[in-house]
């Protein structure tokens, strides 16, 4: 699995964090920026790449998209057709988001996530299947309904 990193210069820190934990674990990163601290970035240019290259390969790729709420990432990332970004708040709901939902993006608040819930969160988010239940694929149907109609 390809695993998109991208951050702002408030998520910077945690993003090298996640990414070294990421690497330590074997898992196949690819960094879209920052690449280094640039405090006059702004958090829809990382999360726009990230989430476009999700869009395009949504079963084989995922994303981390860091900034300081969280909330920017998190809404630039569901803006992208087949992308369904989660805003990390505790392991159960990262569990559940992956679980019901099959969330192929994760946002992160550095503002709020510590090293070490960040990498609780990662670790969750990835290890959790799709359930793959009937209520569930239903369900995500119907959002992917309301994506497709959406320019109306």
């Amino acid at each position: 699995m390809l695993i998109y990193l991208g951050a702002d210069h408030r998520g910077f820190r945690l993003k090298e964090s996640v990414k070294k934990y990421l690497k330590d674990q074997a898992y196949e990163v690819v960094d879209v920026g920052n690449t280094e601290l640039v405090q006059t970035d702004d958090y829809p240019d990382p999360a726009a790449i990230a989430a476009r290259k999700v869009s395009m390969d949504p079963n084989s790729s995922r994303a981390i998209l860091i900034c300081g709420s969280g909330v920017g990432m998190d809404m630039v990332a569901n803006k992208f057709p087949h992308v369904r970004s989660v805003l990390a708040l505790n392991p159960d709901q990262v569990a559940s988001s992956r679980n019901d939902d099959n969330t192929n993006v994760l946002s992160l608040a550095a503002d709020y996530t510590d090293e070490e819930h960040a990498k609780q969160f990662v670790s969750v988010w990835l290890d959790t299947p799709f359930a793959g239940e009937e209520r569930h694929k239903r369900r995500l149907l119907k959002v992917d309904d309301i994506e497709n109609r959406r320019s109306l």
